[in-house]
C-alpha cells in the first residue's frame, strides 16, 4: 500500500540472455537439448514474469560482446539476470566480468546437465559470479531460473520496506 501522492514501485525487470547456438533450440540435437524452441521459451518465460508482476526481456546473440552490451545496459534497468551462456560458459572470463561489474544478481541456467557431459563443459568461467547455477531440466531450467531470480528480488524489496 502507498501514501497519498507516492508511486507504487514498478514491478522487477529481468533480463534472460541466451548465448549461443541457442537460436538452434527445437532442431539442435534434441536428445540432449530437447524439442522446445527458443521462442517457446521465451514466451512462456514472458508469461510466467508477467504472472508475477515482472517485465521479462530477452535476448539470443551468437557474439560475445552484444552477450556483453546487454548485461551492461541491465545495470541501473533491471534487476536480475537469468543467463544461459551457451558455449561462453567454459571461455568467457569477459563475461563473467561484465556480470561481475553491473552488480546484479545472476541466475546461470544450462538445458542440459553440463556435469554429465564431456569434461571441458563441466567447469564454468561465469557461476562463481553468480548466486547460483540451474542445469539438467531441460526448458524448465529457464523458468526455475527465473523463479530463483524474482524471489530473490521480492526478497530484496521486502527488506528495504
Amino acid at each position: 500500500m502507498t501514501r497519498r501522492g507516492q508511486v507504487a514501485p514498478a514491478g522487477p525487470r529481468i533480463l534472460v540472455l541466451h548465448g549461443p547456438n541457442l537460436n538452434l533450440l527445437g532442431t539442435r540435437d534434441p536428445l540432449i537439448y530437447g524439442v522446445t524452441t527458443l521462442a517457446e521459451i521465451d514466451a512462456e518465460l514472458v508469461a510466467r514474469g508477467r504472472a508475477r508482476g515482472a517485465v521479462v526481456e530477452t535476448t539470443q546473440s551468437n557474439h560475445e560482446g552484444v552477450l556483453i552490451d546487454a548485461i551492461q545496459g541491465a545495470a541501473g534497468r533491471c534487476d536480475a539476470i537469468v543467463i544461459n551462456p551457451g558455449g561462453y560458459t567454459h571461455t568467457s572470463v569477459a563475461i563473467r566480468d561484465a556480470i561481475d561489474a553491473v552488480g546484479l544478481p545472476a541466475i546461470e541456467v544450462h538445458l542440459s546437465n553440463i556435469h554429465a557431459r564431456e569434461t571441458f563443459r563441466t567447469a564454468s568461467m561465469v557461476a562463481p559470479r553468480c548466486v547460483g547455477q540451474i542445469s539438467g531440466f531441460g526448458a524448465q531450467s529457464y523458468y526455475l531460473g527465473l523463479d530463483a531470480a524474482l524471489t530473490i528480488v521480492e526478497r530484496k524489496r521486502a527488506e528495504r520496506r
